[in-house]
C-alpha cells in the first residue's frame, strides 16, 4: 500500500489489513445485532476487525476468515502497525474523500475507533484462533459446507480492489459467498477507491442472475468514505 499525490482516490497497491468495530458493521450492513443472537455469521476478508469478537460476546455464533489468519499474533500486530500508519497518513492528505459528521466527526475519531477494533481483535485472536473462530483462507474458495452460515458479510474488500481483482474473480467470489450462506450475503461498499460505483456492477449482477442469484443495492444510514452509503445484498432465487 502506498500514498500518491492524487486527491481523487485512495491508492492501495495491495489489500490493506484494516479493521472496524461491531458498531460500524451494524451501521454499514444495517444489522440488528440482537436479532442475530443464536445465529451463525461469517465475516469474510475480516482483517483486524473486532466484529467477530464483539458479536460472540453477544451470543452470535460468529466466525471470521482472512488470508493472514494463521500468522502469530505479533506478526498480525506488525501488519496493523504498518497498514494503519500508512492508511491514516493517506487519509489525512485527502480529506475530501470523507464525509465527516455522520459516522465520525473527524479522522482522529475514526482512527481511535479502528485502532480500538484492532486491539480487541488481537486479544481475541490470540485466545480463540485454536478454537476455529478465526480461519486462514481467502476468496474465491472457502472451506465451508453449502449453507453453513445464516448470514455472510464481506466489508471493504470486493469492488474496492478492482485494479487487483478482475470481473471473473468478483463473480466467482460472490457465487462462493452465496454458496456458504443460508439466508443472505451483504457486501459493503459498492464502490471503488475513487468513490464511484464499481464499474462492472451491471455485468456482475447479470452473471449472478444467470446463476439464479438475486442481487439488490440497498441504501444504508452510513457514510464515512464519500459515496459509501450502499451495500449489495445477494440471495438465492426462490424456487
Amino acid at each position: 500500500m502506498t500514498a500518491t499525490s492524487s486527491a481523487s482516490s485512495l491508492e492501495l497497491r495491495s489489500v490493506s489489513f484494516f479493521g472496524r468495530t461491531l458498531a460500524e458493521y451494524a451501521q454499514f450492513f444495517a444489522l440488528d445485532i440482537a436479532a442475530l443472537k443464536g445465529k451463525s455469521v461469517l465475516d469474510v476478508a475480516a482483517g483486524p476487525s473486532s466484529f467477530t469478537a464483539e458479536a460472540c460476546k453477544r451470543g452470535v455464533d460468529a466466525v471470521a476468515v482472512d488470508p493472514l489468519y494463521g500468522c502469530r499474533p505479533d506478526a498480525l500486530a506488525a501488519h496493523v502497525a504498518i497498514d494503519y500508519r500508512a492508511m491514516f497518513a493517506q487519509m489525512r492528505t485527502k480529506p475530501g474523500l470523507f464525509r465527516l459528521g455522520k459516522a465520525f466527526a473527524s479522522i482522529d475519531e475514526a482512527e481511535e475507533s479502528r485502532r480500538a477494533a484492532a486491539a480487541r481483535f488481537l486479544a481475541d485472536y490470540e485466545a480463540q484462533f485454536v478454537h476455529n473462530r478465526y480461519v486462514g483462507t481467502a476468496l474465491p474458495q472457502l472451506p465451508f459446507l453449502d449453507r453453513a452460515f445464516d448470514v455472510v458479510l464481506c466489508a471493504h474488500f470486493l469492488f474496492l480492489y478492482a485494479k487487483q481483482f478482475d470481473l471473473s474473480f468478483h463473480v466467482e467470489a460472490c457465487r462462493e459467498l452465496v454458496r456458504v450462506s443460508r439466508d443472505e450475503v451483504k457486501i459493503h461498499p459498492v464502490l471503488g477507491l475513487g468513490g464511484k460505483r464499481y464499474a462492472q456492477l451491471k455485468e456482475l449482477r447479470a452473471a449472478l442472475a444467470a446463476d439464479r442469484i438475486v442481487s439488490e443495492i440497498v441504501r444504508v444510514d452510513y457514510e464515512f468514505f464519500a459515496g459509501a452509503d450502499e451495500m449489495l445484498v445477494l440471495k438465492r432465487a426462490a424456487g
